[in-house]
């Protein structure tokens, strides 16, 4: 059954993440899984929050509106994650439906969503994207231009910005993944001297490479792949 399939590989993934957290030194519980859910169907996701995987990741907005709303009766809360793109008009709705927004790509999609911050009793909190595998189809500041911002970043009260989010290039694995999870770790460190913000998490890692981004800092991963593996659509 579905079901079962979904669940033995949620205790894979969850296993291996806390392998690796384990081999760099650090606990399990600092690291959260984001459960990819995108153009999965309902049905598919209720393993995942009965198994208690309460941290949902979609891609595209108009998918997060449909299925915040089909999962609003959950038995418990659902931690929704923004981490695909989002356009400057799609973020007003958006915002207080999530609990943060991987892939803030710009310093106009920063000022934009602090301005609506203004409007949200319990606004989420953010990641700023990097363009690490300086990929020119990925969206993302540049690690040189993100620095260069630190003030005008530092200058967004409403919005938290919690930290940074990047993704390998294309077509690599786990090891040849690896130096763009270090090289956004180090940016962040960088960016954190600079703005004087704490930037505590570091959203990298997907099916194909997330044991290697928890060796190297994750504090988010996203996995989705590997969660619906062997399962039928």
């Amino acid at each position: 059954m579905n079901s079962d399939r979904i669940r033995e590989n949620l205790l894979t993934v969850q296993g291996r993440i806390a392998q690796a957290a384990r081999r760099s030194g650090r606990e399990p519980a600092a690291v959260t899984l984001v459960a990819v859910t995108k153009k999965r169907p309902v049905e598919l996701l209720r393993p995942l929050l009965e198994a208690g995987t309460l941290d949902l990741g979609e891609n595209y907005p108009q998918e997060l509106w449909e299925k915040v709303e089909a999962l609003s009766g959950a038995p418990a809360p659902i931690r929704w994650h923004l981490i695909g793109h989002l356009q400057g008009n799609k973020a007003r709705r958006t915002l207080p439906m999530v609990r943060l927004i991987h892939a803030v790509d710009s310093l106009k999609l920063l000022k934009t969503l602090d301005d609506l911050a203004a409007e949200v009793a319990d606004p989420p909190e953010v990641c700023l994207q990097v363009n690490t595998s300086a990929e020119e189809a990925k969206h993302g500041w540049k690690d040189a231009s993100v620095l260069a911002d630190a003030d005008a970043i530092a200058a967004c009260s409403r919005i938290k910005v919690a930290g940074l989010m990047t993704m390998a290039a294309y077509g690599t694995d786990a090891e040849t993944a690896r130096p763009s999870f270090v090289r956004l770790r180090a940016i962040r460190d960088s960016l954190a001297r600079l703005t004087g913000l704490p930037l505590r998490s570091l959203s990298m890692g997907m099916s194909n490479d997330y044991e290697a981004a928890v060796e190297e800092g994750a504090t988010l991963v996203r996995v989705g792949s590997a969660l619906f593996e062997g399962v039928e659509p």
